[in-house]
């Protein structure tokens, strides 16, 4: 990352040095997965679609612990392989949006606030800024070489209300304290990197 752009990162003493943490990123360009693994300051595991673990690409994000996930169905095996990751003291890598979008935190999906009330991980807010930006691209699906990307960690809070409920309104209320703060660390994040 550090040799094609210059990535910049903000607040990475921000992601607890030890035990189970969820990374809940913004997503409108395709490095931005790529970028937070190779500059958290701790291995991520990402829950990616299925479609990208075709030809030599697939046994490398399999060997580096990335988690295929088919996006068509309720993936049972992709959802027990995150839990076992949090389970073992990891750190898993959520883009709450399910696909790339305008990063924006606008429609989350309920998958965050799964894995974090049924897990209790913390849950620290990303903002991948910089890496959709337009001017000056050489190849159209990347950012401009040398290009500054900023990466923006929030501070960790809990999802869940406290009382260890994992109903659907359990879940649909943390989905909601998710969002709030989430749209509130990626606007503090622009205002920080005035992008």
């Amino acid at each position: 990352m550090h040799g094609l752009w210059r990535p910049r990162v903000l607040g990475a003493r921000r992601v607890p040095a030890s035990g189970p943490v969820i990374l809940a990123v913004n997503h409108s360009h395709i490095i931005d997965g790529p970028m937070l693994m190779g500059i958290a300051p701790r291995p991520v595991h990402f829950l990616i679609k299925r479609e990208a673990f075709t030809g030599p690409l697939g046994p490398f994000l399999r060997g580096i612990g990335q988690i295929e996930v088919d996006r068509s169905t309720a993936d049972r095996a992709a959802v027990l392989r995150a839990l076992a990751v949090l389970e073992g003291g990891g750190v898993l890598g959520i883009f709450p949006e399910g696909t790339r979008g305008q990063g924006d935190f606008a429609s989350l999906r309920s998958g965050l606030a799964y894995f974090a009330v049924r897990s209790g991980a913390p849950v620290v807010p990303v903002a991948v800024l910089g890496s959709n930006d337009r001017p000056g691209r050489l190849v159209k699906a990347l950012p401009a070489l040398r290009s500054r990307v900023d990466v923006v960690f929030g501070d960790p809070f809990e999802a869940g209300d406290g009382s260890g409920r994992r109903t659907r309104k359990a879940l649909d209320e943390a989905t909601v304290r998710i969002q709030r703060r989430l749209t509130e660390h990626l606007k503090e994040a622009r205002r920080q990197t005035e992008r």
